[in-house]
């Protein structure tokens, strides 16, 4: 569930932020252009891990703020996190950022993928918890939050970064690779395990940023077995996964009512995962990235390599 908080200063918006309001949703052409938001945008859901009650506000931000938590519920300690690779803590399941204090947010991933993919680079996100709320289980209601609300164009272009040679990492399930190309382009491959058989063979699919994020990747739903969703109740974790939230295979079948929302939606959610940890670069990487069942360490490892690389460089 998500609300537009109204702004009796909408007008000065501009002003402050040194911006021009623009149409509802952010136009492909001008993608290359930092953006904000006209007025906050409230998000209630459940943390997917946690299974406590969680309240998310996404607020304006000026020029060059990029993306920052703040847990408010934190008042003895520094209490902010910049969404940034170098702030990365844990890989497990979801992305986790911690600040030098160990203050953390969890399950970032999928509010940066939506941020990426609308075009917006500089907000400041409050939340009253140690995790996102999963919503159901994808970044389509963050999509709707922030498409409800006018997006502000600011002065200043997006920080991109040209990708000069690959640089590509592996481990025992598959690969993930960043390679020079013109544009911004994400391809990723899904190569299921006996587990899918009966339910999905080989799934690719591809999305450049000129693309509509909203349409074609952010209702793409995380999946897991009732099997590990068993094991990880009894170990007390995932207490906030549900069918609500999370596409369940059990015995080559989807349980949730109503299947899969695509037929390729497992291998959607993998690249949505793969947008939203790669906007942890803090820049638009000018390039190919390229992935056969990524998962979250893959995408960490893969940033932290090509900041290493040009570090070196």
């Amino acid at each position: 569930m998500y609300s537009i908080i109204s702004n009796n200063q909408a007008n000065t918006l501009p002003n402050l932020f040194g911006a021009q309001s623009n149409a509802r949703k952010v136009l492909r052409k001008s993608f290359i252009d930092q953006h904000t938001i006209s007025g906050p945008i409230v998000f209630h859901g459940v943390g997917v891990h946690s299974g406590k009650a969680v309240c998310m506000i996404v607020h304006p931000a000026p020029v060059d703020h990029g993306i920052i938590f703040e847990r408010t519920d934190i008042e003895d300690q520094p209490n902010r996190i910049k969404a940034s690779w170098q702030m990365v803590t844990d890989t497990n399941m979801c992305t986790t950022i911690s600040n030098s204090s160990g203050i953390s947010v969890a399950t970032v991933e999928h509010i940066l993928a939506a941020l990426y993919g609308t075009g917006v680079t500089n907000v400041l996100i409050t939340i009253d918890g140690p995790e996102v709320p999963i919503m159901d289980g994808c970044s389509k209601a963050f999509c709707e939050g922030l498409q409800e609300t006018s997006l502000i164009k600011q002065p200043k272009n997006r920080h991109q970064l040209k990708i000069q040679s690959t640089v590509r990492v592996e481990n025992e399930n598959g690969w993930a690779q960043l390679s020079p190309h013109d544009g911004n382009l994400f391809s990723v491959q899904f190569t299921p395990t006996d587990r899918y058989e009966g339910l999905t063979g080989e799934q690719h699919v591809q999305f450049s940023i000129e693309d509509d994020f909203h349409s074609i990747i952010s209702s793409a739903r995380t999946f897991g077995f009732y099997e590990d969703a068993q094991k990880l109740w009894a170990a007390g974790l995932a207490k906030g996964a549900s069918l609500d939230n999370t596409v369940v295979i059990h015995k080559g079948a989807v349980m949730n009512e109503g299947g899969l929302r695509y037929s390729d939606e497992l291998v959607r959610h993998k690249l949505l995962d793969a947008i939203g940890d790669m906007a942890l670069a803090e820049y638009v990487l000018i390039g190919h990235y390229e992935a056969c069942n990524p998962g979250h360490t893959l995408n960490y490892q893969l940033l932290k390599k090509y900041f290493e690389t040009i570090t070196l460089s």
